[in-house]
Protein backbone atom coordinates (compact mmCIF):
# COMPACT_ATOMS: atom_id res chain seq x y z
CA UNK A 1 0.00 0.00 0.00
CA UNK A 2 1.17 3.48 -1.27
CA UNK A 3 1.04 5.79 1.97
CA UNK A 4 0.03 9.20 0.90
CA UNK A 5 -0.77 10.22 4.28
CA UNK A 6 0.99 10.90 7.30
CA UNK A 7 -1.08 8.27 9.73
CA UNK A 8 0.78 9.56 12.69
CA UNK A 9 -0.44 13.39 11.86
CA UNK A 10 -3.22 14.74 14.70
CA UNK A 11 -4.93 15.48 10.52
CA UNK A 12 -5.17 12.09 10.02
CA UNK A 13 -9.03 11.74 9.44
CA UNK A 14 -10.62 8.38 9.89
CA UNK A 15 -14.23 8.92 9.79
CA UNK A 16 -16.92 10.85 8.45
CA UNK A 17 -20.57 11.56 8.55
CA UNK A 18 -21.93 11.72 4.48
CA UNK A 19 -25.17 13.65 5.81
CA UNK A 20 -22.96 16.96 5.74
CA UNK A 21 -21.83 16.29 2.83
CA UNK A 22 -23.86 16.90 -0.35
CA UNK A 23 -22.50 16.98 -4.15
CA UNK A 24 -26.45 17.86 -5.38
CA UNK A 25 -30.44 17.88 -4.30
CA UNK A 26 -32.75 18.31 -6.53
CA UNK A 27 -35.28 18.18 -3.39
CA UNK A 28 -35.81 15.55 -0.11
CA UNK A 29 -36.48 12.90 -2.20
CA UNK A 30 -33.77 13.08 -4.64
CA UNK A 31 -30.21 13.90 -3.44
CA UNK A 32 -26.58 12.48 -3.59
CA UNK A 33 -24.11 13.06 -0.98
CA UNK A 34 -20.38 12.68 -1.94
CA UNK A 35 -17.49 11.12 -0.01
CA UNK A 36 -13.95 11.26 -1.40
CA UNK A 37 -10.27 12.15 -0.44
CA UNK A 38 -11.35 15.96 0.11
CA UNK A 39 -13.88 14.73 2.72
CA UNK A 40 -11.43 11.89 4.37
CA UNK A 41 -8.21 12.06 3.82
CA UNK A 42 -7.02 9.09 4.66
CA UNK A 43 -8.88 7.31 1.70
CA UNK A 44 -6.62 6.03 -1.32
CA UNK A 45 -8.18 4.34 -4.18
CA UNK A 46 -11.86 4.40 -3.41
CA UNK A 47 -14.81 6.44 -2.86
CA UNK A 48 -18.53 6.78 -3.31
CA UNK A 49 -21.66 8.52 -4.25
CA UNK A 50 -24.92 7.85 -1.56
CA UNK A 51 -27.78 8.34 -3.86
CA UNK A 52 -31.48 9.02 -3.01
CA UNK A 53 -33.92 8.79 -5.54
CA UNK A 54 -37.81 8.56 -5.73
CA UNK A 55 -39.44 7.06 -8.64
CA UNK A 56 -38.75 7.56 -12.45
CA UNK A 57 -35.88 10.00 -11.35
CA UNK A 58 -32.80 9.77 -12.83
CA UNK A 59 -29.18 10.39 -12.39
CA UNK A 60 -28.46 11.33 -15.46
CA UNK A 61 -26.66 9.96 -18.47
CA UNK A 62 -22.56 10.30 -17.73
CA UNK A 63 -19.43 8.92 -17.71
CA UNK A 64 -16.25 8.83 -15.32
CA UNK A 65 -13.05 8.62 -17.63
CA UNK A 66 -10.95 7.50 -14.43
CA UNK A 67 -12.91 5.00 -12.75
CA UNK A 68 -15.00 2.27 -12.62
CA UNK A 69 -18.23 2.20 -10.70
CA UNK A 70 -19.56 -0.43 -8.47
CA UNK A 71 -23.72 0.26 -8.18
CA UNK A 72 -25.01 -1.57 -4.70
CA UNK A 73 -28.64 -1.13 -4.54
CA UNK A 74 -29.49 -0.97 -0.74
CA UNK A 75 -33.10 -0.44 -0.85
CA UNK A 76 -36.01 0.27 -3.51
CA UNK A 77 -34.93 -0.93 -7.37
CA UNK A 78 -33.23 0.87 -9.84
CA UNK A 79 -32.25 0.04 -13.72
CA UNK A 80 -28.49 0.64 -13.57
CA UNK A 81 -28.08 1.02 -18.21
CA UNK A 82 -24.74 1.38 -20.00
CA UNK A 83 -23.69 1.75 -23.31
CA UNK A 84 -21.34 -1.06 -24.40
CA UNK A 85 -18.89 0.29 -26.91
CA UNK A 86 -17.66 -2.39 -28.21
CA UNK A 87 -21.27 -4.18 -28.95
CA UNK A 88 -22.60 -1.20 -29.46
CA UNK A 89 -25.66 -1.90 -27.46
CA UNK A 90 -27.42 -0.52 -24.36
CA UNK A 91 -27.30 -3.05 -21.54
CA UNK A 92 -30.30 -2.56 -18.84
CA UNK A 93 -29.80 -4.11 -15.38
CA UNK A 94 -32.27 -4.07 -13.00
CA UNK A 95 -31.14 -4.17 -9.25
CA UNK A 96 -32.91 -4.35 -5.99
CA UNK A 97 -31.81 -4.57 -2.20
CA UNK A 98 -28.25 -6.27 -2.43
CA UNK A 99 -27.56 -6.82 -6.11
CA UNK A 100 -25.00 -4.77 -7.48
CA UNK A 101 -24.44 -3.59 -11.76
CA UNK A 102 -20.74 -2.86 -12.30
CA UNK A 103 -19.77 -0.34 -14.80
CA UNK A 104 -16.06 -0.20 -16.72
CA UNK A 105 -14.38 3.23 -16.45
CA UNK A 106 -15.40 5.41 -19.89
CA UNK A 107 -18.77 3.79 -20.18
CA UNK A 108 -21.73 6.06 -20.75
CA UNK A 109 -24.59 5.10 -18.25
CA UNK A 110 -27.32 6.22 -15.94
CA UNK A 111 -29.46 4.62 -13.72
CA UNK A 112 -33.26 5.34 -13.20
CA UNK A 113 -35.33 4.72 -9.82
CA UNK A 114 -38.40 2.29 -10.62
CA UNK A 115 -39.54 2.48 -6.83
CA UNK A 116 -39.94 5.56 -4.31
CA UNK A 117 -37.05 5.23 -1.64
CA UNK A 118 -34.29 4.11 -3.50
CA UNK A 119 -31.59 4.05 -1.95
CA UNK A 120 -27.99 3.26 -4.12
CA UNK A 121 -24.12 3.71 -3.68
CA UNK A 122 -22.10 4.00 -6.03
CA UNK A 123 -18.37 2.59 -5.24
CA UNK A 124 -15.27 4.29 -7.19
CA UNK A 125 -12.04 2.83 -7.77
CA UNK A 126 -10.27 6.35 -7.49
CA UNK A 127 -10.04 8.87 -4.83
CA UNK A 128 -12.01 11.45 -6.48
CA UNK A 129 -13.98 10.34 -9.42
CA UNK A 130 -13.79 12.74 -12.70
CA UNK A 131 -17.84 12.84 -14.04
CA UNK A 132 -18.22 14.19 -17.86
CA UNK A 133 -22.30 14.69 -17.71
CA UNK A 134 -24.95 14.73 -20.33
CA UNK A 135 -26.23 18.14 -19.75
CA UNK A 136 -22.86 19.52 -20.05
CA UNK A 137 -22.33 18.16 -23.82
CA UNK A 138 -25.41 19.05 -24.66
CA UNK A 139 -25.11 22.63 -23.48
CA UNK A 140 -21.76 23.93 -24.24
CA UNK A 141 -20.93 21.87 -27.55
CA UNK A 142 -21.53 24.43 -29.88
CA UNK A 143 -24.56 24.40 -31.64
CA UNK A 144 -22.90 25.15 -34.90
CA UNK A 145 -20.62 22.33 -34.49
CA UNK A 146 -23.80 20.28 -34.30
CA UNK A 147 -25.50 21.41 -36.53
CA UNK A 148 -23.03 21.12 -39.21
CA UNK A 149 -21.68 17.88 -37.78
CA UNK A 150 -25.37 15.99 -37.91
CA UNK A 151 -26.90 17.98 -40.71
CA UNK A 152 -29.52 19.49 -38.63
CA UNK A 153 -30.71 22.89 -38.37
CA UNK A 154 -28.86 25.20 -35.87
CA UNK A 155 -31.88 26.85 -34.76
CA UNK A 156 -33.90 23.38 -34.28
CA UNK A 157 -31.27 22.37 -32.15
CA UNK A 158 -30.92 25.44 -30.18
CA UNK A 159 -34.30 25.35 -29.25
CA UNK A 160 -34.97 21.63 -28.49
CA UNK A 161 -31.66 21.78 -25.97
CA UNK A 162 -32.80 25.12 -24.39
CA UNK A 163 -34.28 23.27 -21.65
CA UNK A 164 -31.46 21.42 -20.80
CA UNK A 165 -29.58 22.60 -17.93
CA UNK A 166 -25.97 22.07 -17.26
CA UNK A 167 -25.00 20.10 -14.02
CA UNK A 168 -28.76 18.41 -14.31
CA UNK A 169 -27.39 15.40 -11.85
CA UNK A 170 -30.60 14.11 -11.26
CA UNK A 171 -33.60 14.69 -13.47
CA UNK A 172 -36.33 15.22 -14.72
CA UNK A 173 -35.30 18.75 -14.15
CA UNK A 174 -39.24 20.01 -15.48
CA UNK A 175 -42.24 20.09 -13.17
CA UNK A 176 -43.96 16.39 -12.44
CA UNK A 177 -46.57 17.39 -15.24
CA UNK A 178 -44.61 18.24 -17.90
CA UNK A 179 -42.13 15.10 -17.14
CA UNK A 180 -45.53 13.16 -17.10
CA UNK A 181 -45.99 14.34 -20.56
CA UNK A 182 -42.63 13.75 -21.93
CA UNK A 183 -42.71 10.04 -20.52
CA UNK A 184 -46.44 9.34 -22.43
CA UNK A 185 -45.04 11.10 -25.70
CA UNK A 186 -42.02 9.09 -26.07
CA UNK A 187 -43.92 5.61 -24.93
CA UNK A 188 -40.86 4.81 -22.90
CA UNK A 189 -41.39 0.77 -21.96
CA UNK A 190 -41.04 -0.69 -19.01
CA UNK A 191 -39.12 -3.60 -18.53
CA UNK A 192 -36.64 -1.57 -20.64
CA UNK A 193 -35.96 -2.55 -24.47
CA UNK A 194 -32.09 -3.66 -25.08
CA UNK A 195 -31.72 -2.07 -28.41
CA UNK A 196 -28.40 -2.05 -30.33
CA UNK A 197 -27.36 1.83 -30.77
CA UNK A 198 -24.52 3.23 -33.02
CA UNK A 199 -21.47 4.59 -30.91
CA UNK A 200 -18.43 6.66 -31.63
CA UNK A 201 -15.69 7.72 -29.38
CA UNK A 202 -14.65 11.24 -30.83
CA UNK A 203 -11.08 12.46 -29.18
CA UNK A 204 -12.50 15.71 -28.33
CA UNK A 205 -11.59 17.50 -25.16
CA UNK A 206 -15.34 17.75 -23.35
CA UNK A 207 -15.49 20.01 -20.27
CA UNK A 208 -15.57 18.19 -17.18
CA UNK A 209 -16.46 17.71 -13.70
CA UNK A 210 -14.20 16.60 -10.84
CA UNK A 211 -16.48 15.90 -8.23
CA UNK A 212 -15.79 18.27 -5.12
CA UNK A 213 -17.31 19.47 -2.43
Amino acid sequence: MTKYMDYTSPQAQFAFDLNGSTLFKKDDQNLINILGVSQLNTLENSSLLDIYLSKHNVVEPHYHQNAAELVYCISGSAVVSMLNPFTKEILNFTITPGQVANVPQGWWHYEEATEDNTHLLAIFDAPTPEVILGSDILKFTPSQVMAHTYCMDEKDWIKTTAPVQPSTYIGPSCSNNQAQANQKQTNYPYPYPQPAMPYRNPSYNYYYHPYSY
